[in-house]
Formats: C-alpha cells, sequence, structure tokens
C-alpha cells in the first residue's frame, strides 16, 4: 500500500464514522461516545499526512505512533458502545475491522521505521 491509498484509506475511515454518528440518536451517553469517537478517527488522518511530511525519521516515527495510538483509541471507544449496549454491535462490525486493520497497518510501519533507523 502506498501513501496516497493509505491517505485515503484513513480520510473513508474518518468519513465512514462522520455518516454513522449522524445516524446516532440524540442522546447523552451516545454524544459522549460519538464524540470521542469522532475525534479519534479523524486524527488518524491528520497525523498520517502530517508524517509523510515529517523534517526527520524520528518525527515520522513519532506521527506513526500517534497514528496508531489514534486507530486503537478508536477501536476502545467502538466497544464501549458494543459493551454499553447503546449501539447494536452489527452495526459497528465494518468500523471495529477497518480501525483494526489500520491499527495493523500503523504498527508495522512504525516497526520497520524503528529499524530503519537503527540501521542508520
Amino acid at each position: 500500500m502506498d501513501k496516497a491509498e493509505l491517505k485515503r484509506r484513513t480520510q473513508k475511515f474518518a468519513v465512514n464514522i462522520i455518516k454513522f454518528i449522524e445516524t446516532l440518536p440524540n442522546r447523552r451517553a451516545i454524544n459522549v461516545l460519538s464524540n470521542q469517537l469522532l475525534r479519534s478517527s479523524s486524527s488518524i488522518g491528520a497525523n498520517y499526512r502530517s508524517a509523510c511530511k515529517g523534517k526527520s525519521s524520528a518525527d515520522f516515527i513519532n506521527k506513526i505512533i500517534i497514528c496508531e495510538e489514534e486507530t486503537d483509541e478508536s477501536i476502545y471507544w467502538i466497544d464501549l458502545m458494543i459493551e454499553s449496549e447503546l449501539i447494536e454491535a452489527g452495526l459497528l462490525t465494518d468500523l471495529k475491522k477497518e480501525a483494526t486493520e489500520l491499527t495493523a497497518i500503523f504498527t508495522a510501519i512504525g516497526k520497520t521505521a524503528k529499524e530503519n533507523q537503527r540501521k542508520k
């Protein structure tokens, strides 16, 4: 997967979260959880774009770590929605799957970047 494709994928993930959130009922707990999910999911693409323009390998690695953390945080908010039974689990299956895949991608990118930095 190249940089442009991953940029598109992270943006699509955020858009899908936005569209999902817009379908939810206006309830206090759902609003709190969905606001947190919206923040973390939209942060992924923003930080990845920033990583791609990193001034150094250390800067790139730091931004990729943030991407990994934000995708993992998105999974946390999705899991809370499911476990609290505020949202039907089936409605979140695809979003959770994508967040899990993005987490694995950013973990692998970070690991490779750290290994490359050590070799220099």
